[in-house]
């Protein structure tokens, strides 16, 4: 399997970090700032593995992102991890309510992201 990840993510420190930590991995690490371009990267790209913040600019936000995933027959196989500073006690039910396969909080732990990601790609 191809180690692509889309990386969904408004704040460009946040894409800049996570790029590098993943990149230095050996990930290719594709980025859209905002849902609506997320979600056209998808269906062009069709990654293994979407890293997608909830909490989106303009007309879409990461629930409807992972929403529109996980309606496609062609897409709905496409691994979706919820990066989120919203960490208010029943959001991670919420979110994988939604549709998402996994949930992480931020600030991002590094060896937390590294571990979701290795186990998704491990074989």
């Amino acid at each position: 399997m191809d180690k692509i990840i889309l990386y969904i993510e408004d704040n460009f420190h946040n894409r800049r970090i996570v790029n590098k930590v993943l990149s230095s991995h050996g990930y290719t690490v594709m980025e859209a700032v905002d849902g609506l371009e997320g979600w056209d990267r998808v269906q062009v790209l069709r990654p293994p593995l979407v890293l997608l913040d909830i909490s989106l600019p303009g007309s879409i936000d990461g629930l409807e992102v992972v929403k529109r995933i996980k309606e496609r027959d062609d897409l709905k196989n496409i691994w979706v991890i919820a990066l989120t500073a919203s960490a208010m006690r029943g959001d991670r039910e919420r979110f994988l309510e939604a549709g998402c396969d996994d949930y992480l909080s931020k600030p991002l732990k590094v060896t937390e992201l590294l571990e979701k990601v290795e186990n998704f790609f491990a074989p």
